[in-house]
């Protein structure tokens, strides 16, 4: 408990929220011209001008508020690193004319006529070719099928293609459709492995918010003459926390112990997904204190989650004194969790002792990356600590480190209306977005300061930095806008969303059908009702409950006792 002891007495001096183990990070809201004429933000913009930007693919995201991240960030089946043909590439020209006779074969009565169209069209067909042509039409998975349907005509729809065809419609929620087109792969196309595609549609249904349906996936796996193992049981475990359905995770894992025992990588997978997803730091306790009564030995991934959730709801405490015991238990902090540290103590007022943190790292070897510079100069930008966050950016660029998607993210949060602009101009020009993560923070920034008019000007503004918007930044328009007493601004945006082909929400639904009370642009309800809710499209897990004679149902506390702080 060494270096938990040295800071002690100042915290206990300094800090006397420290107990409190959920915090509320707050953005720093800068006027509009700000960003031109804040000495600090004019430098921050003067110094990314003169760097040359190289991000690197193993630039790991060390996100502390990011309120409105789309549901499918995660691709555990690589599509989207994959080197696709595009239509971008001047010498893809077939690709283009092979689009361009999709969307005319598509206006076709029937698919016979349609593919025979496309063979009266004179384009060759090859693998490479079909298979980029889906990727290009996911959003219309109409398109998408037929280009699929075509390819197999020609032999050039293979395994690597019906993945994908299933991950497609797995995203429009066609999921008949694509349990047909693996019945297809299993009976006649014996020499096709149907096991990725039952993973792509288990990752599917999580995504869309169906666990029953995850779990039954994983069941009729035997019928397709393929055993459950720990492999797919670990998947079915990962998806459905990676989406939010945590409580179902740690049922499903409790009801399978007798297949699948009980051990510390099923653990740790919840607790990922308490601490990193969900961020909840008294459910993390909670499993954690499960692990220790089915004897169940931590490792060092399992301090890693935990030190990583105490360091983003700001209890220092808690991950000094976890990173002390990880240490007595002889595992070797990773990167990962020195980047918690630091986070955590520059966000506690405590920059000196990050510094150390930071120097001892060198000492110990370990190479600190943007990462680690950007849990310093988020919580700086946060409380206008210009000297100090300039400073880091410019000992990172000195160590050959560039700033990162993360790194404009956190200067986003400080900057005003203007200086949002300012920031995604500079993004679009050195190639880092924005991307459609970026844009889910601003709105979400903007509806946290009650400010409907200027997310709603962020909204329209997309499709100048080339983003389309997808059915979550509708939904999180919708609700802010709801929320905010913009109820005929809502209604007509989700009737654009319900034009553009993107799915009903049921709960959306429910809240447009109030009565618009007072102005068209104000209504004191909806903002008390958004000052109690705090986040939109906030995502509530279900409370499905469980019991038997190992495990107790968990019950929920509405306020923090003193017996949380302990594990």
């Amino acid at each position: 408990m060494a270096l938990l002891s040295s800071f002690t007495r100042r915290l206990q001096q300094t800090h006397p929220h420290l107990l409190q183990t959920l915090f509320i990070l707050r953005p720093v809201a800068l006027s509009p011209s700000s960003f031109s004429q804040h000495p600090f933000l004019h430098c921050v913009s003067h110094t990314f001008h003169r760097t040359c930007f190289v991000p690197s693919p193993q630039a790991h995201r060390f996100s502390t508020l990011q309120p409105f991240l789309p549901r499918n960030v995660s691709y555990p089946f690589d599509f989207y690193n994959y080197k696709f043909q595009t239509t971008h590439d001047p010498h893809n020209l077939g690709l283009l004319r092979f689009l361009e006779l999709l969307r005319e074969a598509s206006q076709c009565p029937s698919e016979a006529e349609a593919t025979a169209f496309l063979d009266d069209s004179g384009i060759e067909a090859d693998t490479e070719m079909v298979y980029s042509a889906i990727w290009e039409t996911r959003e219309e998975w109409r398109l998408a099928f037929l280009a699929f349907k075509w390819g197999e005509r020609w032999s050039c729809s293979d395994e690597k293609a019906c993945n994908l065809m299933i991950w497609v419609l797995g995203n429009r929620r066609k999921f008949n459709t694509a349990w047909c087109l693996i019945r297809d792969m299993h009976m006649l196309r014996s020499k096709m492995d149907t096991r990725q595609a039952m993973l792509i549609m288990i990752d599917r249904y999580a995504c869309a918010n169906d666990p029953r349906k995850v779990i039954q996936t994983f069941h009729i796996m035997e019928k397709f003459r393929l055993t459950p193992d720990q492999e797919a049981f670990h998947s079915v475990l990962n998806a459905l926390c990676r989406n939010g359905n945590i409580e179902e995770a740690e049922e499903f894992m409790f009801a399978k112990k007798k297949l699948f025992p009980l051990e510390t990588e099923g653990f740790n997978i919840i607790l990922n997904g308490w601490c990193n997803i969900s961020l909840d730091a008294l459910e993390a306790k909670r499993v954690w204190r499960e692990m220790s009564r089915h004897c169940i030995t931590p490792d060092a991934t399992s301090y890693t989650h935990m030190i990583s959730c105490f360091s983003k709801v700001g209890n220092l405490f808690d991950s000094l004194r976890l990173y002390d015991e990880m240490k007595k238990r002889s595992w070797v902090p990773s990167l990962e969790v020195y980047n918690s540290l630091i986070y955590v103590l520059t966000r506690e007022n405590c920059f000196k002792e990050a510094l150390n943190i930071l120097d001892k790292m060198k000492g110990l070897g370990l190479q600190p990356d943007s990462a680690t510079y950007n849990s310093m100069i988020r919580p700086l930008c946060e409380v206008k600590r210009s000297e100090e966050a300039i400073n880091i950016l410019t000992t990172m660029m000195e160590e050959n480190l560039s700033p990162t998607m993360e790194t404009y993210h956190a200067f986003l949060e400080g900057a005003g209306f203007e200086g949002t602009f300012e920031v995604l101009n500079r993004m679009r020009k050195v190639g880092l977005g924005p991307t459609e993560d970026t844009f889910l923070i601003l709105l979400g920034k903007f509806f946290r300061l009650e400010q409907p008019e200027n997310a709603l000007k962020i909204f329209m503004e997309m499709k100048q930095y080339e983003v389309v918007p997808s059915s979550t930044h509708y939904l999180v328009l919708v609700q802010g806008l709801a929320t905010c007493g913009w109820m005929i601004k809502a209604r007509e945006f989700y009737a654009e969303m319900r034009a553009n082909g993107f799915l009903d929400d049921p709960k959306l639904k429910k809240l447009l059908k109030e009565p618009v009370q007072g102005s068209t642009h104000k209504g004191k309800q909806w903002v008390q009702r958004g000052k109690r809710n705090g986040k939109v499209n906030h995502k509530k897990s279900s409370t499905m409950r469980w019991a038997n004679q190992n495990h107790q149902p968990r019950k929920r506390k509405k306020s923090i006792e003193k017996s949380d702080l302990k594990l």
